[in-house]
């Protein structure tokens, strides 16, 4: 099994040399000009003190060795459950650099802007095929954030009805943002548990559902990689009590072209375009969480909206009952592009297809670990495959040390710990964009690492040895990071 070597990399400053420059010019023969003539006087640097002074080959070698520190999709498979990464086409990306889209101006007059709005307008519509809701938004810029905006809808619902409710119930499997959309719509959160095999029951929901209840928040399939096999009793039950049922589209890349969560009874749901369609993610950059709704909710939808009129598209802001603006202009408009190109790429027989290799390559991992890695549930898998630390905790060993030494072999680590039901869980979602010799490398280092555990298991407790830099304070590190270079000495 080969594992994963990178050399050691200093500092840019570290490297700097007095004097050492990256270029090569002629002399000036040009008149000498005074630059502050043409500048404010408060945007120019006096000096550049402490600035690194080094090669152009000693640049483009730092920063590419340094490009090496990473793990991600563009590397290696990257088996990131609950929210994954999969590999996103350069297609993608080359079409959303159109500069007719990407040069486009946000205020720009609709009628200068017909292409655009069209593309936003059919996405809207393809987006309710493939979940079976009746209306779309496209302005949420992530997963989390359109839980929000489906929830402010929900509420927005009971208010109308004269009587907001208190309560929402959300079952342990669900996704981990769930009970703090709930909460920040002025909710309280009530856990409904499981039942046998982790899924949940009509009957269970049935006895938690009163008049205070606004909402259940399901994921499906859940954070088990499960699906719900009671989903359309459950939202039956919901229903007869004036409740409504807003499902987590997260894992919609388990269901895509063969499933509709709209035909299961769900009310609202969110998509996360980067795991369904293709589109990077949103944390730390742009994303976006387009909102699905039935009918039943479609007046509250976040204005503007694009219509279409006498064959000419527009934003449109009429719509009174509206829940307001949830984000700046209209979105993150170049990750709804690569989303359509995704979209308009796979076909609707693509997009089945991309949902059989997702479940496949989920059940193919299952299958070649089980036998080292107690599974959470023996039962085949959706979109991901969750293990518990039943099989390896008489060694000592952690989850987290199996995540750590994963690195070591050249691979992110998967989703650890999460769904909070299952002990020690480790989750992992392959998605179908990874071959069948993606997924042995995969499963052989993970087998390998089994092996470890029983022969050395310090070996693991010690991990990752192959990084750059070992084991942090990861408390510390996400409490008090370092950002920036200073010369000065740093302070404890």
């Amino acid at each position: 099994m080969k594992k994963r070597t990178l050399l050691d990399e200093s500092l840019i400053f570290e490297r700097s040399s007095p004097g050492r420059v990256g270029y090569s010019l002629p002399e000036d023969d040009l008149p000498e000009r005074q630059l502050l003539q043409d500048v404010p006087v408060d945007l120019c640097r006096t000096a550049l003190a402490d600035f690194p002074e080094v090669s152009e080959g000693e640049i483009v070698r730092h920063f590419t060795r340094l490009s090496q520190w990473n793990l991600s999709a563009a590397t290696t498979l990257y088996p990131l459950g609950s929210c994954t990464m999969k590999y996103n086409p350069i297609v993608n990306e080359l079409v959303a650099r159109f500069a007719g889209l990407a040069q486009l101006h946000p205020l720009v007059p609709d009628e200068f802007a017909q292409g655009a709005l069209a593309l936003l307008y059919d996405l809207q519509h393809r987006l309710a095929e493939v979940s079976g809701m009746d209306a779309i938004s496209l302005q949420p810029a992530a997963g989390a954030q359109g839980e929000l905006t489906g929830m402010k809808l929900i509420r927005a619902h009971h208010v109308e009805q004269g009587r907001p409710r208190k309560k929402v119930l959300i079952p342990g499997s669900a996704h981990g943002t769930n009970p703090a959309s709930a909460a920040l719509c002025g909710y309280t959160v009530t856990e409904v548990p499981t039942g046998v095999g982790g899924m949940l029951e009509a009957a269970t929901v049935a006895k938690h559902v009163d008049d205070e209840v606004a909402a259940l928040m399901v994921t499906n399939p859940n954070t088990l990689g499960l699906f719900e096999r009671e989903i359309v009793q459950t939202c039956e039950v919901l229903h007869a009590r004036g409740a409504l049922v807003y499902m987590d589209g997260a894992n919609l890349n388990a269901l895509m072209g063969v499933a509709k969560p709209g035909h299961m009874g769900a009310d609202v749901i969110q998509f996360n375009l980067h795991k369904t369609f293709s589109t990077p993610h949103g944390g730390g950059g742009p994303g976006a969480g387009p909102v699905g709704v039935k009918k039943i909710l479609e007046p509250y939808l976040p204005n503007p909206r694009v219509v279409k009129e006498r064959g000419q598209y527009r934003w449109s802001n009429d719509f009174p009952r509206s829940i307001g603006k949830v984000r700046s202009f209209y979105g993150n408009f170049g990750i709804l592009v690569r989303a359509y190109a995704y979209i308009l790429a796979m076909g609707s027989d693509g997009l089945t297809q991309a949902t059989h290799m997702a479940v496949l390559n989920a059940n193919y991992l299952r299958k070649r670990l089980e036998h080292e890695f107690t599974i959470a549930e023996a039962t085949p898998c959706m979109h991901e495959c969750v293990f518990s630390d039943r099989s390896f905790t008489h060694s000592g060993v952690k989850t987290l040390d199996i995540a750590k030494r994963l690195l070591d072999y050249g691979f992110y680590a998967p989703t650890i710990y999460f769904p909070l039901v299952v002990s020690g869980a480790l989750m992992i979602e392959p998605t179908e964009t990874e071959s069948k010799e993606a997924l042995d490398e995969f499963a052989d280092a993970l087998l390998a690492i089994a092996q470890e555990i029983k022969d050395n298991p310090d070996t693991l407790k010690n991990a990752p040895l192959l990084t750059p830099v070992s084991r942090l304070d990861e408390t510390r590190a996400a409490r008090h990071p370092v950002l920036r270079w200073r010369k000065e000495p740093m302070k404890n």
